[in-house]
This record gives structure tokens, sequence and C-alpha cells, in this order.
């Protein structure tokens, strides 16, 4: 395996490439917006390995790792990594709901992220979010208009529609050239309050375009939280001893000093750790989907970083946000960029596993789905002008 010392892998595409008979010197504004494709050939999974003490592991090979579509093994191979690609990053903030509450704690936001995207060509946009999303620097090269625009957000109204900043960001993105990678970085809290687009489009948003999503959110409020979760209360238990026949243990975790530490899982984590052992093979990508809504509808920043094979960090603190950037940063260069070729690339949301096959004390993260669609639904964009 080549690791890469570069943090510009960070924002490797975890996506489907085009057939590779594709011209690189076909003109890009031309060239239909990239999606996931029935007829695309390769499949990226970049994946993250690690200890149970969170130490980093280097050694694997294509051999030891099992990839499943839709059930189906699939034949892996290990890729170079192309961390020199250039980068297409928005920036969604959450500026209403409790966002303002947060502002304080973004003072080298914009220094992190520049370290973070490195030396590659770049442009970068900031969105903002309250009730709907808006642009607050459009596309530029130009990191000091980043900076600029980071350190002079509004205050927004009470809403936080996350759902539509993520959808609106990912369109943003559709616009930039193909050749360039795609990533969202979403600051925001844990729970959409306000979004219009429907769920299942905004699960379909974040699972047929090769944009990953990395998120940092902060907890919303208690009342916000029983609102939302008022919408899929379901008061039948699971089968007894079943996967979710108990709740997530959401309580925080006490260490030795008698201070408090991270929950030892969430909703969300319970619901995509028990769907391949609840699920026929035949049954399993259309549950995927309806996990997904539910993940979405919990915690909406956790889910789009899970099924985009992004990460998820949450903060109550400065220290914990750039905390989070930092591992990012440490964590994907060294990432597995595993490939496969789908032997049945039908249609719709397809869910993918990847495991070890003999090392049960590793742990793998990886992306957990993608979205194979039509290629008459890829239609052509217009390109965004980049500010100097």
């Amino acid at each position: 395996m080549h690791l890469r010392a570069a943090v510009a892998l960070l924002f490797l595409p975890v996506a489907v490439l085009y057939a590779q008979n594709a011209s690189v010197n076909a003109p890009i504004p031309a060239a239909p917006v990239p999606t996931i494709s029935a007829q695309s050939t390769l499949v990226l999974v970049p994946t993250l390995v690690k200890t149970k003490k969170g130490d980093l592991v280097f050694t694997l090979t294509a051999n030891d790792f099992t990839i499943t579509d839709n059930n189906v093994d699939q034949k892996v191979h290990l890729e170079e990594d192309t961390g020199d690609q250039p980068l297409a990053l928005v920036v969604a903030i959450e500026t209403g709901g409790g966002g303002a509450s947060q502002f304080d704690k973004y003072r080298n936001l914009a220094t992190m992220i520049e370290s973070i995207v490195g030396q590659v060509p770049r442009r970068v946009s900031v969105v903002t979010f309250d009730s709907e999303p808006e642009i607050l620097q459009g596309f530029t090269s130009n990191m000091a208009l980043m900076e600029d625009a980071l350190q002079n957000l509004p205050a927004g109204d009470s809403g936080a529609a996350i759902l539509d900043a993520v959808d609106y960001s990912v369109d943003l993105l559709r616009k930039q050239p193909p050749q360039y990678r795609r990533a969202i970085l979403l600051i925001s809290e844990t729970v959409d309050h306000g979004s219009k687009v429907r769920i299942e489009d905004a699960l379909r948003a974040v699972s047929d375009t090769n944009t990953a999503i990395y998120s940092l959110a902060f907890s919303s409020s208690r009342s916000g939280i029983s609102h939302e979760a008022s919408k899929l209360s379901d008061p039948t238990p699971g089968p007894e001893h079943g996967c979710f026949s108990h709740d997530p243990k959401t309580d925080p975790t006490v260490r030795d000093d008698g201070s408090e530490g991270k929950p030892e899982e969430s909703k969300g984590t319970q619901y995509y750790d028990c769907i391949a052992e609840l699920l026929p093979p035949l049954r399993l990508a259309k549950m995927a989907a309806i996990v997904g809504m539910n993940g979405l509808h919990k915690n909406a920043p956790e889910t789009v970083a899970k099924l985009t094979g992004g990460e998820y960090f949450h903060f109550n603190s400065q220290r914990d946000l750039e905390r989070g950037l930092a591992t990012i940063s440490n964590h994907v260069p060294n990432r597995y960029v595993l490939s496969f070729q789908p032997q049945m690339p039908q249609s719709g949301l397809h869910a993918i596993t990847v495991t070890l096959k003999d090392h049960p004390d590793l742990i793998v993260t990886a992306r957990s789905s993608y979205w194979a669609g039509d290629s008459a639904e890829t239609k052509p964009q217009s390109l965004e002008p980049v500010q100097k």
C-alpha cells in the first residue's frame, strides 16, 4: 500500500468513475456532471482501518478485505491515491437555530481549512443556512476571501435546515468542472429543523454524486430533539435479545476520574450496526434506504457522513472542533483506497459493506452506500465562475 503524507487526499471522491475510454482532453464545459451511473465501471471506497486503541493500520493488502454490494461479494482492488487532483469544497455552516452561539469557536477555522485542502488547485465556497441556505462566498481560489467570509458570519433565524443546505451544496458542486474532487464540510447541530426537501430526495442527493461529506456537530436543544424524534416514534419493541431490542447507549460514559466521556453509541450508529444482522439479501437495498432516511431524521450530519464515506465528530468547545478537523487531516491520507467493478450495476441505492477476513479485532470505517442512476438522469450543468 502506498501512503501519501500530504493531507490533500482528505477529500478523495468516494464515487464511481466513468468508462476508461473517455478522452482526457475533452472540453470541460461540454462534459456532463459526474454522477454514479449504471453504466459506470468502477466504485471507489476509501477505507480506514484502526486498532481498538485507535492506532492506524498500514500493512493490509487487497486480499485482506471483503466488499459486498447489495450482499453480493465483489472482487477487491487496491488503488493508488490521487491526492494531487484539484478540489472543490463547500463549507456549509449553520447560522440559524443554535448556530450563532457557536461563532466564537470558529476563530481558527479558516486557517485549519486552508491547511487541510493543501496546495492543490482549489475552489472553496461558503454557504450559510438557517431556515434557508444561501451563498455567503462564491467559489474562490483566494483563501483570504474565504477567511473574510468565515470571520463575518451573519446570525440567522430559528431554523436549522440541514438537509436543505446539504442538497443546496451538492447542487453547487455539480456545477464544478468534472475533474475536480468534491467535498462538503458541514458544521451544524445534530437535528434538522425546517428543511423543505423530501427525506428520500435528501438521501439520494448525498448518495448519487462523488461528494464526500465531513461533519462536525454540536447538540441540538432537547426540545428540538423531542419534536423531531416524535415524527419517527415506534412503540413496538424489536425481537427479544435482538439488535433493536435495546435503546442505544447514548448516555455519556464515566471515566475513572469521574469525568464524562463520549457515549458508547448513538441511534444512528445502532441503525447501521443492526442492518446487516437483520436483513435478507433481497431486501438489503430497500431497507438501507429506510435506515438512511431514519438516520437523517435522528442525526442528519452523522448520517450524511456515514453515507458518503466521510467522518463525523461531535464538539462542545473550540478545542473539540479543532481536534476533529485535525483527526480528519491525519486519518484520510492514510486510508486504503479500495475499488470494485459492480457485477450487477442496477439502478437505485446500493448498500456497501467492507469487512476484514482474518482480523476481527480491527475496526473498519468506509462508506455504506452509493446510488446508481440511469444515464438519462445525468444532465449538463452550467459552470460557476470562480473569484480569483
